[in-house]
């Protein structure tokens, strides 16, 4: 395969390397994935994340294993192993789909590297097209706020919110973000304050409990954030905290948007009940790990609860910029989930 190379993802000397999310901002360092369990183990323990990256990764480490010689049986079965690795986002889902349709193929190997590739290639123009329809629907000197991480970390473009975020502030439109830190594993103060950073965007890291306060004194003026999946009737998973900020935006009548991809939607997902809700390991509230060691506060047996995602109810938000344009609520009433053109 051909060198390759995202903010998060490189492609060199046949081989998959990730870009470990979980020692940044203090620490860049590039891990090898030579096999499915590698990545399945980057992938649960969130060094590569972002639902868009997630489904490139997967996808580039299939073509991957297809050139250095793995069988068309060994490819099936790796395939559905990187299916199950991270169940609500559901860019991976469809991405693998397409890459077992290219498995399918007499010329299985040429197939996967192509479509592994476009869909990089395809990501990248997604990107570029969510941040122009977003851009347009930020008003002069707005004070924005987000949560979790949505740049070019988590995807092979500029990013979805985050990237709508960027434009808005090239265009002249940002006066300054508010970064939630995204508990409990601190996205938003490792990753989105630290692309901002890169980017020259003027921000402010904040506790997530300090939002409504900000909303309170009239701070805030719109809400944007990503998505891991979109279900048919418009109610969006995405990272724990967002329901409560969607929650807050409508009760201080602040703008609530969600940015994401086409790839994001889930035609055969009715609704946000029906979203798989993946749990993670308690130690990621009882105390912190990072590049800097590890800490624990909380007593030995405490009892957990660590959603990684919520639901976000389809009534609570303003609009769905898509990169094919935006979706109104007007449309979702109406049982319509494609924009108005």
């Amino acid at each position: 395969m051909q060198t390759l190379s995202t903010t998060s993802l490189q492609v060199r000397d046949n081989q998959l390397w990730i870009l470990d999310q979980q020692a940044l901002p203090q620490k860049k360092i590039w891990c090898a994935t030579p096999d499915v369990a590698a990545l399945v183990d980057h992938i649960k323990t969130l060094r590569v994340r972002g639902a868009p990256l997630i489904g490139l990764s997967a996808s580039l480490l299939l073509a991957l294993l297809a050139e250095n010689g793995m069988p068309q049986p060994a490819l099936i079965e790796a395939l559905e192993v990187l299916r199950a690795s991270r169940p609500t986002a559901v860019n991976l889902m469809n991405n693998l789909d397409r890459m077992k349709l290219a498995l399918a193929q007499e010329h299985y190997v040429t197939a996967l590297t192509f479509e592994a590739l476009r869909l990089v290639e395809e990501d990248k123009v997604l990107c570029d097209n969510i941040a122009a329809a977003g851009a347009r629907l930020i008003k002069p000197r707005s004070r924005l706020l987000t949560h979790c991480n949505t740049g070019g970390l988590a995807t092979a473009g500029v990013g979805t919110a985050l990237g709508v975020i960027a434009r808005g502030w090239q265009e002249g439109r940002v006066e300054k973000v508010w970064v939630d830190e995204t508990r409990p594993l601190l996205q938003g103060g490792r990753l989105t304050a630290w692309e901002l950073g890169e980017l020259g965007v003027p921000y402010r890291l904040i506790c997530d409990s300090m939002a409504a306060s900000l909303m309170a004194k009239n701070q805030v003026d719109a809400v944007w954030v990503g998505a891991d999946r979109i279900a048919a009737n418009g109610d969006v998973a995405n990272k724990i905290g967002t329901y409560s900020l969607a929650v807050l935006a409508r009760y201080h009548n602040v703008p609530f948007y969600v940015a994401a991809p086409h790839t994001t939607l889930d035609a055969h997902c009715p609704n946000g009940d029906a979203i798989p809700i993946e749990q993670r390991a308690a130690s990621e509230v009882t105390g912190v790990a990072g590049s800097f060691g590890e800490v624990q506060w909380a007593p030995q047996d405490a009892q957990v609860y660590n959603p990684a995602f919520d639901v976000t109810p389809a009534s609570l938000i303003s609009g769905w910029v898509l990169d094919t344009g935006v979706v109104t609520p007007a449309q979702i009433e109406a049982g319509i989930f494609q924009p108005a053109g």
